[in-house]
């Protein structure tokens, strides 16, 4: 059966069935293949979106803005301080205007409750770029990346997230997992383990049980052999330095270091990162916190940049399934 999405929100992984999920992967590739030779798109031409930005990122406004522009369409980015949303004006009525202006819209922030009104309440397609609790558009470029360089289905793929497992990167794996039949597993402290959301592992067990998925939750490291991927993300955001001596003392175990990759004793593993990473102490962030006596690297410069390394891959691909997803959406 044909695959038609158009109209449709991008809100989480597990909205979507797997063909439908394959579909957008598959339009990734040919539209990847389509910028790479040079060839210039108008799918989306005449089309107009919008970026609800209340958390800032690099990769998230500048995949939406080029994979938009790339095929036609026109872009407005409101950050926090050029909207009214949740300040002088509800969510609805917000997401009523916006709807009425636009083809389709972006929030980046916080609570998955808001992108869910948006939706809603909008009448037009809404793509969620990264809420507490999921990154779908994250998931979606990693899953293309592992195609491209992992020779072997999807579904004899293992993943192993390691470090925060209630994170929102921890959660979106379990879902992408679920839905594409893989194998997850979350590695962390067992303090964190025992804190992942429970709804989120029935939600995801439930879609393992129709897809042949394995999905795992541990404090073991035997779950790193013959991991495919070693995925993980940074301990403490901006605005969250008040975490940090309880984080570092909790997730240092689980730094990813040469020593931690090997015990997957698989040569054609990859490392994966979502980006931003504290691989060394060139940011200002890093620098700060190893003088008050914080190591906050999650993964170590040999590892981030060493030869089995896909991280700018991976960024690159957001770009390219953001694309998919506006096409799919919208054309």
């Amino acid at each position: 059966m044909a695959v038609n999405l158009k109209g449709k929100s991008f809100l989480t992984l597990m909205d979507f069935t797997p063909a439908e999920i394959r579909y957008l992967l598959d339009l990734a590739h040919e539209l990847k293949a389509k910028k790479k030779s040079g060839i210039k798109g108008r799918i989306l031409e005449g089309k107009n979106i919008v970026l609800l930005f209340e958390k800032t990122s690099t990769r998230t406004r500048c995949s939406f803005e080029v994979a938009a522009m790339d095929e036609g369409a026109g872009v407005t980015f409101l950050d926090s301080k050029s909207s009214q949303m949740g300040k002088k004006e509800t969510i609805a009525d917000t997401a009523r205007v916006l709807g009425r202006m636009f083809d389709g819209i972006e929030y980046r922030g916080y609570e998955q409750a808001v992108v869910e009104e948006l939706a809603r309440e909008s009448g037009v397609p809404v793509w969620n770029g990264l809420t507490d609790v999921d990154h779908p558009t994250q998931i979606l470029a990693d899953i293309m990346t592992i195609e491209e360089h992992i020779d072997k289905p999807l579904n004899k793929v293992k993943v192993v997230f390691v470090g925060d497992v209630r994170n929102n990167m921890a959660y979106a794996w379990m879902y992408g997992c679920a839905k594409m039949g893989m194998e997850f597993a979350a590695y962390g402290p067992k303090e964190l383990c025992d804190g992942v959301d429970p709804e989120v592992l029935k939600r995801a067990n439930a879609a393992a049980a129709e897809t042949g998925a394995k999905i795992t939750v541990t404090d073991d490291d035997a779950c790193l052999k013959g991991a495919d991927v070693i995925y993980t993300d940074i301990w403490a955001s901006m605005g969250e330095e008040d975490q940090i001596p309880e984080r570092v003392r909790m997730l240092t175990p689980f730094k990813v270091t040469e020593e931690l990759v090997a015990k997957t004793e698989n040569p054609d593993d990859i490392f994966m990162h979502c980006l931003p990473s504290f691989h060394n102490f060139d940011t200002t962030m890093a620098a700060e916190q190893m003088k008050l006596g914080y190591d906050i690297r999650e993964v170590t410069e040999e590892v981030f940049s060493g030869k089995n390394s896909v991280v700018f891959d991976e960024a690159e691909n957001r770009m390219h399934t953001i694309k998919a997803v506006l096409v799919a959406t919208l054309a």
